[in-house]
């Protein structure tokens, strides 16, 4: 995907890219419960934040993000889950990545706030 010039999508999708490949990864251990719920987390964080882009109101658009957020906050956990379970591969950067993403998420939200 081009870069769009609006930092989230960017970010997400980029994210969402690195957890379907790390998922493959999951899968090769056969969690595939754990495996499912952070794809399914993992790139859900983006294609709300990309919906809430044609929001049919100020607090569409808040409430789309908050979506957002959440499933970034899912997927946080499920990254911790396999960083310290011993049958799961490690993360690497991906908490760092989710942990940035979940900030700009909140300030996002948060402006969108104060202009209501």
């Amino acid at each position: 995907m081009k870069a769009t010039g609006n930092v989230i999508l960017d970010r997400t999708f980029e994210f969402a890219i690195e957890i379907i490949s790390f998922v493959s990864e999951i899968e090769k251990t056969k969690k595939f419960a754990v495996a499912n719920q952070l794809l399914k987390s993992g790139t859900s964080i983006g294609a709300n934040a990309n919906e809430a882009q044609s929001p049919e109101s100020k607090a569409d658009f808040i409430h789309k993000m908050k979506i957002s957020a959440k499933e970034a906050q899912e997927t946080e956990y499920w990254l911790m889950l396999c960083k310290y379970s011993e049958e799961l591969p490690d993360p690497g950067k991906l908490i760092e990545k989710v942990q940035e993403i979940s900030k700009i998420l909140t300030a996002i939200i948060s402006k969108s706030k104060n202009r209501l």
